[in-house]
């Protein structure tokens, strides 16, 4: 069993906390989404300035999260009233549509649950987290983002492309890696190996980091 985690704060490759909430789509579950990627997001507040222009980021890229199977979630502590008013202002003023949920967590159990209220920086908002859950529900990246500061959308949808191809082709990937470069070899964990590797026909700077094209 897991050590107690201060703070409710998830850990990297273990099962994220269960969500029983009620969202702008209705009663929502982190478990009906079994089999897909999950993205969920944290705002601090309805109508406020910073994340009107995140959840209109979110928005404009909904097409590429389509694309990497990946539902899109919400949250903030505000009621599911004022999520649907905001909601609906935010289509009506820039022309954008929302087709994910947002969950209401005025009780703010799935906020205490994923670490997301920071009391040096608020204690009654939540900060700008971001957690990536993949299809065995298992957290697999979190980010986290001060009060005053926007997310950027590219590198959430970067990060998210290169953990599916490191799932699904076992490599790893280099800083600032996009879709179609080169993808990094996990090192050899044997002197044979080791010396193995350089005669391999993959692209080594020395036998411990190793490129190649992304497999087929």
């Amino acid at each position: 069993m897991s050590d107690p985690v201060p703070y409710g704060l998830p850990r990297l490759n273990e099962p994220a906390p269960p969500i029983d909430a009620v969202s702008t789509h209705g009663p929502l579950k982190l478990e009906h989404f079994k089999g897909k990627w999950v993205v969920l997001f944290s705002h601090p507040a309805d109508f406020t300035p910073v994340c009107s222009t995140e959840f209109a980021g979110f928005a404009a890229r909904q097409a590429d999260f389509d694309r990497l199977k990946t539902q899109l979630i919400g949250l903030s502590i505000d009621s599911v009233y004022s999520h649907i008013a905001w909601v609906r202002t935010l289509e009506s003023k820039l022309g954008i549509k929302i087709t994910f949920p947002v969950i209401a967590d005025l009780d703010m159990k799935v906020a205490h649950a994923y670490g997301m209220v920071h009391p040096g920086a608020s204690s009654t908002a939540t900060v700008r987290c971001v957690f990536l859950i993949d299809p065995d529900q298992k957290v697999r990246a979190m980010i986290y983002y001060p009060l005053s500061n926007g997310r950027n959308i590219d590198e959430i949808l970067r990060l998210l492309e290169a953990l599916q191809t490191s799932d699904a082709k076992k490599v790893a990937t280099p800083a600032n890696w996009r879709k179609g470069e080169k993808v990094i070899v996990p090192p050899p964990l044997t002197q044979a190996a080791a010396e193995k590797r350089v005669t391999e026909g993959f692209e080594c700077v020395d036998w411990f980091f190793c490129r190649r094209d992304e497999p087929a």
